[in-house]
């Protein structure tokens, strides 16, 4: 299935429900698990993630969010790293579409790991990224 990086991005916000919410870190770990995890399933990998000062990260993903939100997509709410980010009505009707186009076993993928994402603090996603993936820890500013 080839799904462009806007697709997967309503349909991984729209998996962790109608009102949810992520902070930059969940947004970021979320993206770079679904490239690591199922981007053959969605056409992708759809961005680049690299090592940074807290594990894998890669700007195009704000562009993207902030292109949405533009669109009437997202709600970005707060300023720099105290941002939230979820999905507007439309958005989210959006992304429960794209949600139901793909095959059942890659939504229930995506919801699962977007339920896990959100339900770790900062500290825990940061260190369970780091221990799956140590490589992304080589620029790190974070200690454990």
């Amino acid at each position: 299935m080839q799904l462009s990086r806007r697709d997967v991005v309503l349909g991984a916000l729209a998996a962790g429900g109608e009102n949810a919410t992520f902070s930059p870190v969940q947004i970021q770990k979320l993206f770079f698990l679904i490239d690591r995890k199922a981007a053959s399933h969605l056409g992708g990998p759809h961005f680049a993630f690299r090592p940074y000062d807290y594990g894998p990260f890669d700007p195009a993903v704000y562009d993207e969010l902030n292109a949405l939100s533009v669109d009437g997509m997202v709600h970005v709410n707060g300023s720099d790293r105290y941002r939230l980010y979820s999905l507007t009505a439309n958005g989210f009707r959006e992304g429960d579409r794209l949600l139901s186009s793909i095959p059942p076993e890659i939504s229930e993928f995506l919801k699962k790991l977007t339920s896990w994402v959100r339900s770790l603090n900062f500290q825990q996603l940061v260190s369970a990224i780091y221990q799956a993936y140590p490589e992304m820890k080589a620029n790190s500013i974070f200690r454990e």
